[in-house]
């Protein structure tokens, strides 16, 4: 089934005729024949709109009930079985009511075009999701009701209605949008003429960016080449010099001079990294680009000005801005320069300013050749084969007759071995040294500089040539040995950074060190502002080198965003540097925002365990500890009537009522201390070598006698603990078991001696608990199964394990054979070395 098409009137305001104008389309449809129907129009009151509904078949509304009121909808089912070609929809921000199908009407939209249902709506500038912070700082209103640009962009189309603000809030005065009480307060605020001009400039603009889209798409969907002047245009050439600066600003200057104008500074950059551009010069022309309202482009291109005049066409200029030639007048031997090749290729429809400042004709140079890459000693021997050798073979000849054509093979050979060993330059000077010898040793006439035979011309010609030929082979293949050993290299950091963003293992000072040594700096750092009025700070340093507090202090800087940068000290980085410096400050950025990220989620996890243990210590003060002293109260409350004549056994069993309920909320505020003592880690155990049948005994008292046995041989090895903390931890486990037990199963409380530790168990035969509850048992405010409220906050098992670990032993639940629990609790042997639980560990420190 074919897609709808969505059509929007796009208005800057409310009020400006957005419905109106989709109602007056949909009656010239209608007209024409179309089947049309309204599936959600609000008039908001004004007659003018309401009228227009007239004649227009309305789907009804679907009512919902919210919150005591009754609010209508859009029926989106009515709609897709009444399957008009074309539904009206106001409104396409709107927020459902809770119980509709979708959360949003874009949403609704969204399935009437999926059906095949062409859609007209309607939307204010200010509900795009991504204007709400503009909108908001120009109104002071945060706009609740979004939309997604996206859904608006995809629209087939787009109509502005527009209005001026004076006959807007002449349509307001005249209460022909907001009813005459709200009239005077929407003037005054919303409706003021600033308002509405940055609403409607917001509107112009956004339209006028997405027919410049559109534009573009067409010229490429169409192969148009020829530039369509439609709006101003300005592309800015630089070439890395200081005069780039006075090119931008010159073309900005001609930018404001036509509406809508656009500034784009664009360098052109050789593919094999050969620059003589000052990469510190290219970034501060990047921000004064991006300063004036531009954007800065970096082009590849081995013809400068083909690439250029390509990058101009591509973007639809409409104007070249280019400086006048630094070059000398004896350098317009090698061309006619970039400026004046581009005025030539420009073309009518092109037009092309060439602008004068203080770097004419001063001298740039050529691109400065990196030379063969081939070592300084192979080059150090292949000066000296240049060189030394001609001179050391032709006495070497000079006692041997060869005949001509052996002694110029032997000085081509070694004008060979001058290019194989030092490149180009060495293998040049051994052409020209062994030409001349051959001229005067051993060509005729002999030892005059002069050659009689037109044959021997030829033949030194020759040489020449080949030894020519040869040294520039060897030193192009040593130049492209070196580019690909470069790229290798390149890869191979590039591989390592992605491996890193992969896996997330790299910190920033880690990161910066590899910077540091790749590049061999003294120092790296990364640098961090607020703010464009904000100082910098320091996020990352390392290295020896002097401080750096701005990143125009350091020898190289690499800005990452708007407000961070890779500062390096040590030395300038060449151009061909700084791509794969890029990708290290790209990836210093991320590791930064990726450590912030996992120090605010420790800090969200540390609240929401805060909250969540607040919350389950106020259920507990609500119920658990509110029920005995409930208890307490009425019991006290009873011995204190005069009314009532108690018995002696009545007044016992109250007095014993009183002090159970103060037993038990001793008990619950002991567990909930422990607990927190245990959360922030001021557990502090003081060990002393004692034989478990001190302690262990000691535990059973709070149960009732005969709920629970003890197995405690007196020939076990005495063990290294907090007598208190073991008596609290197994009283807590000895409690739980007689709570979940059963009557007349006993719980029984053994212990043995295993190697190195002590294993003290806790057994009961109550229901048990399933493998993937055995560690959330032991989790604070838990409670098994269906326990009642009043048996305890749950932090009983938690208490025990946080002790035991603190004392460096460990507390782990296990199935009871034949059915139930058991409670096995580790603890080391005396003189064995403790293994601290990290609650102990900073009083260990400090001790």
């Amino acid at each position: 089934m074919a897609r709808g098409k969505l059509r929007i009137h796009l208005g800057a305001a409310p009020g400006v005729g957005k419905t109106y104008a989709m109602l007056s389309e949909a009656h010239r449809r209608v007209e024409r024949g179309t089947d049309c129907v309204v599936a959600f129009v609000e008039h908001h009151g004004r007659p003018r709109t309401e009228v227009l509904l007239h004649g227009l078949e309305q789907v009804p509304r679907r009512e919902l009930e919210y919150r005591g009121g009754v609010f209508p909808e859009m029926d989106l089912d009515a709609v897709l079985a009444r399957r008009p070609q074309v539904a009206l929809v106001d409104e396409l921000a709107h927020t459902n009511i809770p119980g509709s199908r979708n959360a949003k009407r874009w949403q609704d939209v969204e399935e009437l075009l999926a059906a095949g249902i062409d859609v007209v709506s309607t939307v204010n500038i200010q509900h795009l999701e991504s204007l709400g912070d503009v909108v908001e700082s120009i109104t002071g209103v945060r706009q609740q009701e979004t939309v997604p640009d996206e859904v608006v962009r995809r629209a087939d189309q787009v109509e502005l209605v527009d209005m001026t603000p004076e006959a807007l809030r002449r349509r307001m005065a005249h209460g022909n949008i907001y009813q005459p009480d709200k009239v005077d307060a929407a003037l005054s605020n919303y409706f003021r003429p600033g308002n509405l001009t940055a609403l409607r400039e917001l509107a112009l603009l956004w339209v006028a960016d997405r027919v410049d889209a559109y534009l573009t798409q067409y010229r490429s969907e169409h192969r148009v080449s020829r530039i369509w002047g439609s709006r101003e245009r300005i592309v800015v050439g630089l070439t890395g010099g200081p005069e780039g600066r006075t090119l931008i600003r010159r073309g900005a200057r001609l930018a404001e001079k036509g509406a809508g104008g656009e500034v784009l500074a664009v360098y052109i950059a050789r593919s094999d990294g050969l620059t003589s551009a000052s990469p510190k010069e290219l970034a501060l022309q990047r921000t004064l680009a991006e300063d004036l309202g531009g954007t800065f482009h970096h082009v590849i291109g081995d013809d400068i000005p083909a690439a250029l005049l390509a990058f101009a066409r591509g973007v639809n200029a409409t104007q070249i801005v280019l400086g006048s030639s630094r070059r000398k007048t004896w350098q317009y031997v090698f061309g006619p320069g970039v400026g004046a090749t581009v005025a030539r290729e420009s073309g009518p429809d092109l037009d092309v300013h060439i602008v004068t400042h203080d770097e004419v004709a001063k001298g740039r140079g050529l691109p400065v050749a990196r030379g063969a890459r081939l070592g300084r000693s192979r080059r150090v021997w292949g000066w000296i084969a240049g060189v030394a050798g001609p001179p050391l073979l032709a006495a070497l000849l000079n006692a041997v007759d060869l005949g001509l054509a052996n002694d110029m093979l032997l000085f081509l050979a070694l004008t060979v071995a001058a290019a194989l060993l030092g490149g180009l330059l060495p293998a040049l000077a051994s052409a020209a040294v062994g030409s001349l010898l051959l001229n005067y040793f051993y060509t005729p006439p002999l030892h005059r500089w002069t050659i009689a035979d037109p044959r021997n011309i030829v033949a030194i010609v020759t040489f020449v040539a080949v030894g020519v030929a040869v040294a520039s082979v060897v030193d192009l293949a040593a130049r492209r040995t070196h580019q690909a050993a470069r790229l290798r290299a390149e890869s191979e950091i590039l591989s390592f950074l992605a491996g890193n963003v992969l896996r997330g293992e790299t910190g920033l000072e880690d990161l910066l060190e590899r910077v540091r040594e790749t590049f061999g700096m003294e120092s790296a750092a990364l640098l961090e502002r607020a703010g464009d009025v904000e100082p910098w700070t320091c996020a990352g340093r390392v290295g020896q080198g002097r401080p750096v507090e701005r990143p125009d202090q350091a020898d190289v800087d690499m800005p990452v965003g708007d407000h961070m940068a890779l500062a390096l000290t040590g030395r300038v980085l060449p151009a061909e540097d700084r791509r794969v410096l890029a990708a290290f400050a790209a990836q210093a950025a991320v590791v930064l925002d990726r450590r912030r990220l996992r120090e605010e989620a420790g800090r969200a996890r540390t609240l929401a365990e805060g909250n969540r243990i607040r919350t389950a210590l106020l259920a507990a003060v609500s119920h658990d500890l509110r029920t005995p002293l409930a208890g307490i109260k009425a019991a006290v409350t009873s011995l204190r009537s005069e009314d009532v004549e108690w018995s002696e056994e009545d007044r016992a069993e109250l007095l014993e009522g009183i002090e159970e309920g103060a037993d038990r909320l001793d008990h619950l505020v002991g567990n909930l201390l422990d607990m927190s003592r245990l959360q922030t880690g001021t557990v502090t155990p003081l060990f002393r070598e004692i034989d478990l049948d001190e302690v262990v005994p000691m535990a059973l008292g709070g149960v009732p006698e005969g709920s629970a046995g003890l197995d405690v041989p007196e020939t076990l090895p005495m063990v290294a603990v907090d007598p208190g903390l073991l008596e609290r931890a197994m009283a807590n486990l000895v409690e739980n078991a007689v709570k979940y037990s059963p009557p007349g199963a006993p719980v029984m409380v053994a212990a043995s001696a295993l190697a190195d530790r002590v294993e003290v168990r806790v057994v009961d035969r109550g229901p048990g608990v399933p493998d993937e509850a055995k560690e959330r048992i032991f989790e604070p405010f838990q409670r098994h199964g269906d326990a009642p409220r009043g048996a305890g906050v749950g932090l009983g098992l938690a208490v025990a394990r946080g002790f035991a670990e603190a004392m460096g032993g460990t507390l782990n639940a296990e199935d009871t054979p034949g059915g139930g629990l058991t409670m096995v609790l580790t603890l080391r042997v005396a003189g064995t070395r403790p293994e601290l639980h990290p609650a102990a560990e900073p009083e260990r420190q400090a001790s």
